[in-house]
């Protein structure tokens, strides 16, 4: 036997027998488990913790009702038909108003319009997210004290009462769309160097609103605005302030034409602001268009 046998069969004798407790696999064979990634890694995949497709504690989105969604269960919603198409008014209270004024952002001297708001840069209008101006609360309503002339897109019989008690008037007036666009950034559009356009006539479901004197529409009879005047300090126990007699009467009574966009420029006018000058049509068919 030689020596090389004999040591092999030594480490025989000496190590223990081959048994399910001392085998193994070959190196390889087997894969391990691996760490996920992206979405199915985490600490959310781990040991002792609920796969991705199990539903934890969380309710499934829409299934809040039971086994059917609520946009099955519920299909037709009538209330809510239309709602994208809705006209919105974004609310200024009169408390922000009143601020404004006395933070001296906005002139009581001249007429207030949505410009003159939107030029002091605390309150924001998105046209197209059909936004059509401001919605004057009545938050502040007792102690609003501004003498003002001021012109809104909506606002309710107290907001109404407030301003006049203080001596002031307010007027409701519609624009549309694209003469908002103009009014947004008024720097923007006249640099564009394109004439003003006419302000649309409100459209079928809000010509009642602006025609109505109690509303104090802009399209409304100026007789009836003044009945109206009167009906309401009587209403809500006040002395109506006579605007006949004031110093400031033609700041107060100052309006726009129904197809007028800002004060002091006309339809058809292009403002140019780097020669600070002001382009006026002459030929008779511009001016029937844009005075029609």
């Amino acid at each position: 036997m030689s020596k090389n046998t004999e040591k092999a069969l030594n480490i025989l004798r000496a190590l223990p027998r081959v048994c399910l407790a001392n085998i193994r696999d070959n190196p390889g064979s087997r894969l391990g488990p691996k760490r996920g990634r992206a979405q199915h890694g985490g600490d959310k995949h781990g040991a002792g913790n609920k796969g991705s497709g199990q539903r934890q504690n969380y309710m499934r989105l829409g299934y809040e009702t039971g086994n059917n969604p609520f946009y099955l269960r519920f299909p037709q919603e009538n209330y809510y038909k239309g709602h994208h198409l809705k006209r919105q008014y974004p609310p200024l209270s009169m408390l922000e108003l009143q601020k404004l004024i006395d933070t001296n952002r906005i002139d009581v001297s001249k007429p207030i319009d949505l410009v003159s708001i939107l030029n002091t840069g605390l309150y924001r209008l998105f046209p197209d997210q059909h936004q059509f101006g401001v919605n004057l609360t009545d938050e502040g309503a007792d102690i609003f004290c501004a003498k003002i002339n001021l012109e809104v897109q909506w606002a309710s019989e107290i907001v109404i009462a407030a301003v006049e008690k203080a001596g002031g008037v307010i007027t409701t007036a519609y624009y549309d769309p694209y003469s908002l666009q103009a009014m947004v950034n008024t720097t923007k559009f006249f640099q564009r160097g394109v004439p003003i356009p006419r302000r649309m006539i409100p459209p079928p479901d809000a010509i009642e609103y602006y025609t109505d004197p109690a509303k104090r529409g802009y399209l409304a009879d100026p007789e009836k605005v003044s009945e109206e005047r009167l009906v309401l300090a009587q209403k809500y126990g006040y002395n109506l302030p006579k605007i006949e007699n004031d110093s400031e009467y033609d700041m107060l009574t100052e309006r726009k034409d129904p197809r007028q966009i800002f004060y002091g420029l006309h339809p058809g006018w292009v403002v140019n602001l780097r020669d600070k000058i002001i382009l006026k049509p002459k030929d008779e068919e511009l001016l029937e268009y844009y005075a029609s």
